[in-house]
């Protein structure tokens, strides 16, 4: 098992300099985030992929993803989402991306973070509208080698959310091979426990298909980043859910993009590691190595 983590979570930071504060404790990965204004964005050409890469190399981490805005279950023509999805795939097969994020992201009427979201518009329809722009760009995400990976989050925050839309895919377009990100925070967040999201994203998660992601936060009401280990999430019950099947990495999303006040990331790195090796069983233990 290895660890992995954002650059979500330094903000402004040249890549040579997150590169080195991932190595330097013990990672191998990078989640890319992918927006104007940060060093990878759409417009970046052949040159600036060689820098990117030039830098990551030199500290010896990989790319684990190009962590996208890109929203599949949002409403309005399926045009341009599939285009965009179609560009970031460009994107990432230059960057040797192993997987390209998306959201869900269709809209949701005002509730509690801590409750199951309110769409505007019914499951189903919401559902067959991701699947359909996935399976249109999936021939091109296998001739790119990058495999397309739907993180839980907004509308889908539930790993039976994910699972469900998955599925469909599956079941739509066999062999397309789309992926999971666990994103351990918003399954928690709105009642559904690590023990029941871990057997429902497990095929999407297995066997190099997707990730985990982690952080940690004041409560379900109160989505603050803590240091690992030192919130509300229940890291142990999510690493024990993952014993003995899953050996992909686990990436930090800390988000100080967000929350410019938190501890900076080598912080949080050293307190993830921590984290995860408290919770280990016995004879295992972090990988430093690329994944």
């Amino acid at each position: 098992m290895r660890f992995a983590a954002s650059t979500l979570g330094a903000p402004g930071a040249p890549l040579a300099t997150v590169a080195a504060w991932v190595a330097d404790a013990g990672g191998g990965a990078l989640e890319l985030r992918v927006a104007d204004g940060e060093p990878v964005h759409l417009g970046l050409d052949d040159a600036g992929c060689r820098d990117v890469l030039r830098a990551l190399d030199d500290a010896g981490i990989a790319v684990l993803s190009l962590a996208t805005y890109v929203t599949v279950a949002s409403a309005g023509p399926d045009t341009a989402v599939v285009a965009s999805l179609r560009d970031h795939l460009d994107l990432a097969a230059r960057l040797k991306a192993r997987f390209l994020r998306v959201f869900p992201g269709a809209a949701r009427l005002p509730g509690p973070t801590s409750a199951p979201p309110r769409t505007q518009e019914p499951y189903d329809i919401l559902d067959a509208r991701a699947v359909r722009r996935l399976a249109a760009v999936a021939p091109h995400a296998a001739e790119k080698g990058v495999r397309l990976v739907l993180e839980t989050h907004d509308s889908h925050p539930r790993g039976e959310d994910v699972a469900r839309v998955l599925t469909l895919l599956d079941d739509t377009l066999p062999g397309t091979g789309t992926g999971a990100v666990w994103d351990a925070l918003h399954p928690w967040r709105v009642g559904e426990p690590p023990a029941r999201t871990a057997p429902l994203l497990r095929a999407f998660l297995d066997g190099g298909r997707g990730y985990v992601q982690v952080k940690d936060v004041v409560s379900r009401d109160d989505l603050t980043p803590c240091l690992p280990g030192e919130g509300a999430l229940p890291l142990g019950e999510v690493m024990r859910s993952l014993a003995g099947w899953y050996s992909g990495p686990i990436s930090l999303e800390w988000e100080r993009a967000w929350y410019p006040r938190i501890p900076d990331l080598p912080a949080a790195l050293r307190a993830l590691a921590r984290s995860i090796t408290d919770t280990l069983p016995a004879g295992r233990r972090l990988q430093s190595r690329a994944p």
